[in-house]
């Protein structure tokens, strides 16, 4: 299992990832897409190719091919996205808040999934990212939807575990190679 594999590979310091890694996933109440989703938009956006070569397949197991789809498009438009709306709101000028943006982003309209599936991911590889103003906005949708609070903050949690295991393991292999 891919889960036990990561667990094995982090080093003793990081005991509470391996810990977290098993609850965030293992144990996690979300509906079987919306939590492999997740992991697997979380994967990509970690920039992990460890991470991400681990926990695919398995995810890729757990979605059919059109969640798959729509986790990995999650991913690729949220790094567009969290780049550009993260310019905008740490620009002092609020002019450019203003300007069309120009950027296509047809998938978000039509993802192939549930939209509130594909949101909980875009929230997710947003709070990877780190850009608030798409957080507040896939948040804004999910609870307008009628999504519990509990679920949006499982979604981070596994965000947040899975960047902290990418992190580790990426400087682990760093130092190895000394």
């Amino acid at each position: 299992m891919a889960l036990d594999t990561l667990k094995a590979a982090l080093p003793d310091y990081a005991k509470d990832l391996k810990l977290n890694l098993g609850s965030v996933i293992g144990n996690s109440t979300l509906p079987e897409q919306q939590l492999w989703g997740t992991v697997l938009a979380c994967a990509i956006a970690s920039r992990s190719a460890r991470v991400l070569t681990e926990l695919e397949p398995e995810a890729r197991e757990h979605l059919s091919e059109q969640a798959y789809t729509a986790a990995k498009s999650a991913a690729a438009i949220m790094a567009m996205n969290n780049v550009y709306y993260r310019t905008l709101h740490l620009l002092s000028d609020k002019e450019y808040s203003t300007m069309r943006a120009g950027l296509r982003m047809n998938v978000i309209g039509n993802p192939g999934v549930e939209k509130i599936d594909f949101e909980l991911w875009s929230f997710a590889v947003s709070a990877i990212n780190g850009c608030g103003m798409c957080l507040d906005s896939h948040e804004q949708v999910l609870r307008k939807a009628g999504v519990e609070r509990q679920t949006v903050q499982e979604a981070a949690k596994i965000a947040a575990v899975v960047a902290a295991v990418a992190a580790t393991l990426d400087a682990e292999g760093a130092l190895a190679s000394e």
